[in-house]
């Protein structure tokens, strides 16, 4: 992605008087084992927006305690650059989960993130738990995974707007596990998926919090992969899991703004401004009647752009 000259973030939030929310790129989500490493060192240089550390279904259940003393010694050693860096917990009702949690708050991890969340008293009981070890500021993500997870998933992400502390603040689909339970078939067109990829994001977007797609599990496959990646995208997901390093360009890439994308918004927003200093409220860029809705996903898409130059 081509960086725009002459082009000021701030200077183009005139219309509107309030700057857009905060903003991180989560455009790729690499899941680790915690028991590796080898992998978590190298993520330390991968171009990842986002490393997590698993716990749960990557590791075996004889080497879960000396993975979760490795992964808290990484993260605390640093060396992640701009990468955020979450933990993928064991599930409250194993034997590992409290503890994984109780580790993960006194660690230097950016997020914690809960398996196969069914009920919202399990994020309420996690937040708990965190709270208990004296942190205020970890952020959980849940992942939803099953049937009952979608059908709940508006309830569950409602708790987004009843926590300050250790909010609730990203969904992950489980799409794997979510296949398995529907019975489906795992199909490029993965229309067996879209209505419970479509439920789960509108509870997300109305509670305000990130979507992440689920992993695509043929790693040779890149052709599907792009087209799953574009697909998400389209349906306003912020990014994907990845299983696999090569995945990682390709997610970065569709899920960034394109070179027109930022051209268009900057267009959009220039216009708008300009109408307003004539007392309108309306404007035309490209043919087309541009509102104060358009001006607001523009500075969406200029803040992304933002936040990505910054990282490189």
């Amino acid at each position: 992605m081509q960086a725009v000259r002459g082009w000021s973030f701030n200077a183009v939030l005139r219309s509107g008087g309030k700057r857009f929310m905060s903003f991180r790129p989560r455009r790729s989500v690499l899941f680790l084992p915690g028991s590796n490493t080898r992998a978590i060192n190298k993520a330390r240089t991968l171009p990842a927006d986002v490393v997590i550390m698993d716990l749960e279904d990557a590791v075996a259940p004889d080497v879960k305690v000396d993975a979760r003393m490795n992964v808290v010694k990484e993260i605390d050693s640093g060396g992640f650059g701009h990468r955020e860096v979450a933990i993928r917990c064991n599930g409250l009702d194993t034997v590992w989960g409290k503890d994984d949690i109780r580790a993960i708050a006194k660690s230097k991890a950016n997020a914690v993130v809960i398996p196969k969340v069914e009920d919202r008293n399990v994020v309420i009981e996690a937040q708990k738990i965190i709270s208990q070890e004296m942190r205020k500021d970890l952020p959980i993500w849940c992942m939803i995974e099953s049937p009952m997870g979608v059908l709940r998933s508006s309830d569950i992400c409602s708790l987004a707007r009843e926590s300050k502390e250790n909010p609730l603040q990203a969904v992950v689909m489980g799409t794997s596990d979510l296949t398995k339970d529907l019975h489906a078939l795992h199909v490029p067109s993965r229309f067996p998926l879209q209505t419970s990829l479509q439920m789960v994001l509108l509870s997300a977007r109305a509670h305000g919090l990130v979507a992440l797609d689920g992993v695509h599990l043929d790693i040779e496959n890149k052709e599907e992969f792009l087209q799953h990646c574009t697909a998400a995208k389209q349906m306003g997901f912020d990014g994907k899991t990845l299983i696999h390093p090569t995945q990682i360009g390709p997610a970065n890439e569709v899920f960034s703004p394109s070179a027109d994308d930022v051209k268009l918004a900057q267009e959009i927003i220039a216009a708008y401004n300009e109408a307003l200093e004539k007392k309108s409220n309306v404007a035309v860029v490209r043919g087309k009647l541009i509102e104060n809705l358009h001006v607001e996903d523009s500075k969406r898409i200029l803040q992304i752009f933002e936040m990505i130059s910054s990282m490189k």
